[in-house]
């Protein structure tokens, strides 16, 4: 099962879990699988198309699943993927 990592203002949608395990094979079956334990955390990291939101980073390992295969980024049983958000500000 890969973990998924939580950033503090996502975990309200999932009971104050700060990491959940999940089966999946891509970073886009993990997300489904968010979806059906939680639709309302897989609104804030997919939009109504099912892009993934451009505010949202999603790290598997060491690098950001944009640079890799996006939402088809292979997930093994021990991938670690984390969730963050982009700060904005001045």
């Amino acid at each position: 099962m890969a973990r998924l990592r939580l950033p503090s203002m996502l975990r309200t949608y999932v009971g104050g879990a700060k990491e959940l395990d999940i089966e999946g094979a891509t970073l886009r079956s993990v997300l489904d699988a968010v979806r059906e334990r939680s639709p309302g955390l897989e609104r804030r990291l997919r939009d109504e198309s099912g892009q993934l939101r451009r505010y949202v980073n999603f790290y598997i390992g060491d690098d950001e699943c944009r640079t890799l295969e996006e939402q088809d980024t292979p997930v093994g049983a021990d991938s670690e993927i984390m969730i963050i958000p982009s700060v904005a500000g001045g």
